[in-house]
């Protein structure tokens, strides 16, 4: 029998136990101090009152100190009011009264000074730190003390948040959460250094949706937009941002914009291929001046261009982008590598001298990154260094997968190591701008490679528009504080307690549950890499399966809507509703054209409603970004939602939306009986070999079905007869006025072991259809341990289902919840565990029944990590029983999107390998199939064939080789005949 629910919690179970053990570890090397809540609503003893009976307290701030602080405070005031209805009165002044909140920089505010020389706060663990705060009770009055000016700045947003302030409050209209009393309890709160320095967000692909906001809301990109940005920034604890460069230059659109941003406390740089503080627009704009964009020809105009700009902003606070690409974010120069590395080196080195004549100081003094992007990371792997005191900016494959760990020769690097990575893509490998396409697990898996790898001087993610991303950034931005605060089993915790903060407690479970399965979905197939025939109509329901999570997904965002508060209606709408519904109906859409294509070809007249339902889908999508772009917020968000994500025929945004193509069946004069069987797209009669349903496995006991349909007008009695005893029938027969679906099942009681056939015959009055049985049942020794199996081929074993997890001696394999396709993944602890043979490699081991003997092919779904390590390698390891382990070269299937494997390029590289070849063999895989790869399907398959000695019960191995290598599920005799996206369903036995 099956039971494969209830293996569930104990598997989780066993996760979890081994999650928490390797935290405990975790948290043994370091014991990080962070702010927990502190903001009551009831008075306690000795509590300090931030608003009662009507009235607030005063805000005091020294009025030497920065100007960032003193707007912040202002914020303060505000928020309080947003809560209370009461605004607190701020005060600019060095004295204050008993009964205050006093917010002040440590050596810039003689509020904070005079306490700390009257020994009323201890600052010790906070002076001198990057971004760090205190806040405490002393006296009857309540401090909020920063070591700079952003971490009071980040003290004083930590207080707005506790009180009930979304940082979304502007950027998605979350409400604040009212309150009559506020109150902070007696205590002391430190908040030290974020783990990572740079933390920010790069707008960009922000033509035509962020840009037509802006020019609607703002008049333009320009300094009013950006103060609400850098609050945003803020009030996230984030300090980092490149601006939106498409058409716009960020310095000169708006002079106010960089005076503003230093105002804030927000450190600028400029996007990867946009160096020394000068975007992109202002040489265009000048180009016919300065000359080509060539540093070979016209260096020394280049130089003058470079000079000015950083001349020009050398007063802020810069990270510089240093290097050069080709104009307009492309590789430069004709192609040729070798003389594209000595032109950067030159580059690099006349930068430097500009930095060292305009700061007339140590150019180490003043940060700096290296953006090491597609074609430069073949360049850096070449050799091509940069000095030691440069931030080494190393990036993802453009969709969310990291190129590079920090390598070991870089670990001692003055300038560390940052990361640049995309939540948003417009370009090659294809665009990913619409929607949230990125689960928190995905995310922080990766940045918990980065991070626990040495990267973590600079975090800086592609965010397209902004919005629909809140929920990526958010987290991003929160982990990036402390990366070991959250692990793999806390990030449906996180989700929650984000639902909770936003919305509040009642729904917050529900709405965690949404936010966090539409993108996980959107994973399976993007909306902008949509085509036909991703998922098998006719094989393992999978079409129909899709279709069911994905409105069971929106039916609940609908069904919650009318349950959430009506001033959260519009954040609601933003945050959980019109993501969820109009993924769903894109999903949806792409899948009912499939059937519809499918069904017309069969000539069922239902193949009209599905083109009926692609057409309403198609409407749908466009209401809900009207919607969005109008009505909503008062019409705050005008044009936001104007990317085209439906019809793309290239990587790039099509002018237009179209719907995918369906068919229009005219119905016959007369009803006409036609019938289809699972497992093939052809229908009868008229097709010369004989229908067939799969065959039944005794094992499995699945069932199939066999659809009756009409091809013509009005109805038609059918009657349906199986010749053998045991092929059981869910009808026998009825009217049929569009289709009606017969299950087909087995009594297997009365089958003996071995193979048997039957027929069910479908009878529309002289118009008969024969239907071919086949069933396989074989004597399978008892067991007690749980299982997966198949008599008749194909079935899939999740990776998290295993029966033994043998840890090795420095690592071992752990749940990774809610990662990959499914319910969960495997991943290594630690991520920094050194390679290992299959020997003393941490292995699990499945328990599977096979009805074979001889070679067998198993595909390992693992996610698609790049090569990260090419010195090394990527590997991982595969056995059955106590066979030779093969170790597999988890490269296979990978993209070479930016062509750095090519024959020319691998013989510059110095740690470059050649990529193993693909298997165009394996259906399951879809190589050479439209729109299929590793990047589009989120998950690469390693094909190997393994030796099985004789049918019966066997033991499949996976080991750990590299620790970066995450296990999604395992394939065992893939079906070409009976191809699907995802492969059979899983079938645990014995479930427990």
């Amino acid at each position: 029998m099956n039971n494969k629910g209830k293996l569930k919690p104990l598997f989780l179970i066993a996760g979890i136990i081994l999650i928490k053990s390797f935290s405990v570890n975790a948290s043994n090397k370091v014991s990080y101090k962070t702010p927990t809540q502190y903001v009551q609503h009831e008075l306690s003893k000795n509590a300090f009152t931030i608003v009662a009976n009507g009235k607030a307290t005063s805000i005091y701030v020294d009025a030497s100190d920065w100007k960032g602080v003193i707007r912040a405070a202002n914020d303060l005031s505000d928020d309080v009011r947003k809560v209370s209805g009461v605004a607190a009165n701020v005060k600019e002044s060095t004295i204050s009264e008993v009964g205050s909140i006093i917010v002040g920089t440590i050596g810039k505010s003689k509020l904070i000074d005079k306490l700390i020389a009257d020994k009323k706060i201890d600052v010790s663990d906070i002076k001198g730190q990057w971004e760090s705060f205190v806040i405490q009770t002393v006296d009857g009055n309540l401090i909020v003390a920063g070591s700079d000016k952003r971490g009071t700045i980040y003290g004083i947003y930590d207080l707005s948040e506790k009180i009930g302030v979304s940082p979304w409050y502007f950027w998605a209209d979350v409400p604040a959460k009212k309150s009559n009393e506020l109150y902070v309890k007696a205590g002391r709160f430190v908040q030290e250094s974020p783990k990572v320095k740079y933390r920010g967000i790069f707008i960009n692909d922000e033509s035509p949706s962020f840009t037509g906001w802006c020019n609607a809301k703002f008049g333009g990109v320009n300094s009013k937009m950006y103060a609400n940005m850098f609050e945003l920034l803020l009030r996230l604890k984030a300090n980092f941002l490149w601006p939106a460069m498409w058409g716009n230059a960020f310095n000169e659109d708006d002079p106010l914009s960089p005076a503003v941003a230093d105002e804030y406390g927000i450190v600028m740089g400029n996007s990867h291929h946009e160096p020394m503080m000068r975007s992109q627009k202002e040489y265009t704009k000048r180009q016919q001046e300065i000359g080509a964009w060539d540093f070979v020809t016209n260096s020394a105009n280049l130089e003058k261009f470079w000079f000015d700009g950083l001349n020009r902003n050398k007063n802020y606070e810069n990270v510089i982008t240093m290097g050069m690409r080709g104009d307009g974010d492309v590789a430069m120069g004709k192609g040729d590598d070798k003389e594209n590395i000595k032109t950067l080196q030159n580059v690099v080195k006349s930068q430097r001298e500009i930095i060292q004549k305009i700061y007339n100081d140590d150019p180490a003094n003043h940060p700096q990154l290296w953006a090491i992007f597609t074609e430069v990371q073949r360049y850096y792997d070449a050799g091509l260094t940069v000095p030691d005191d440069i931030i080494l900016l190393f990036c993802d494959n453009n969709w969310g997968y990291i190129r590079r760990v920090l390598p070991l020769k870089e670990k001692t690097r003055k300038g560390g190591a940052g990361m640049y990575y995309h939540i948003d893509m417009n370009g090659g490998p294809w665009n990913d701008r619409w929607i949230n396409t990125t689960t928190i697990p995905k995310l922080r898996e990766q940045f918990n490679l980065a991070y626990q790898t040495g990267i973590d001087k600079l975090w800086v993610v592609n965010v397209g528009d902004l919005k629909p991303k809140e929920i990526p950034i958010d987290f991003i931005m929160r982990y990036a504080w402390n990366p070991e605060a959250v692990p793999a089993d806390k990030t449906m915790e996180f989700s929650t307690n984000w639902a909770k903060q936003t919305f509040g407690d009642e729904h917050a479970e529900e709405i965690a549950d949404i936010v966090s399965k539409y993108p996980k979905y959107n994973l399976w197939r993007k909306a902008e890499a949509q085509v036909p025939n991703i998922f098998s109509i006719v094989n393992h329901n999978e079409g129909d399966r899709v279709i069911k999570l994905w409105r069971d997904v929106a039916d609940k965002a609908e069904v919650l809507k009318s349950k959430i508060a009506p001033e959260a209606q519009d954040a609601y709408y933003q945050l959980v509703y019109y993501p969820a519904k109009a993924s769903a109906g894109v999903g949806e859409m792409y899948i009912a054209a499939d059937k519809n294509n499918l069904y017309a070809k069969q000539g069922r007249v239902s193949a009209n409603d599905y083109a009926k339902r692609v057409r309403d889908l198609f409407d749908l999508d466009k209401q809900l970004s009207d919607y969005y772009n109008g009505a909503m917020a008062g019409g705050k968000w005008t044009n936001m939602m104007s990317d085209i994500h439906i019809g793309y025929r290239m990587w790039s945004m099509p002018r237009t939306s179209t719907m995918p193509a369906v068919v229009d069946v005219t119905p016959l004069s007369d009803a006409t009986m036609g019938v289809a069987v699972e497992g093939s797209e052809r229908a009868w009669p008229g097709t010369a070999e004989q229908a067939a349903l799969p065959v039944f496995d005794g094992l499995n006991k699945k069932s199939y079905y066999i659809d009756i349909f009409n091809k013509g007008k009005g109805s038609f009695s059918f009657e349906a007869v199986a010749n053998k005893p045991w092929i059981k029938l869910s009808t026998a027969g009825g009217t049929v006025d569009k289709e009606t679906r017969i299950i087909v099942n087995v009594d297997w009681k009365a089958l003996p072991n071995g193979k048997v056939e039957g027929v069910i015959v479908v009878k529309q009055g002289s118009n008969q259809v024969q239907v071919q049985i086949s069933a396989v049942k074989a004597a399978i020794p008892a067991v007690k341990e749980p299982f997966y199996g198949s008599l008749t081929g194909e079935f899939s074993i999740p990776a998290n289902k295993f029966n033994a997890n043998v840890p090795g001696a420095k690592s071992k394999w752990f749940v990774l919840p809610d990662l990959g396709r499914d319910e969960a993944c495997m991943g290594i602890y630690p991520i920094t565990a050194p390679s290992e043979t299959p020997k003393t490699a941490p292995r699990l081991e499945y328990k599977m029944y096979l009805n074979q003997q001889g070679k067998t092919t198993f595909c390992i779904g693992i996610l698609p990590t790049q090569d990260v390590s090419p010195e090394r390698g990527l590997r991982i390891a595969v056995s059955v029983d106590n066979g030779e382990p093969q170790i597999l070269d988890a490269r296979k299937g990978l993209v070479d999107t930016f062509t750095e494997y090519t024959t020319e390029k691998l013989v510059n590289s110095k740690v470059l390998k050649p990529l193993p070849p693909f298997n165009k063999d394996i259906a399951l895989v879809g190589t050479g199939k439209h729109r299929r790869s590793e990047v589009f399907d989120n998950l690469r398959w390693l094909d190997v064939q393994l030796d099985v000695a004789a049918p019966g019960f066997h033991t499949l191995k996976v080991f750990m080789i590299d620790p970066e290598v995450v296990l999604e599920r395992i394939v065992v005799n893939p079906d070409n005949s009976h191809s699907s996206y995802f492969g059979a369903p899983s079938i645990q036995h014995n479930s427990k």
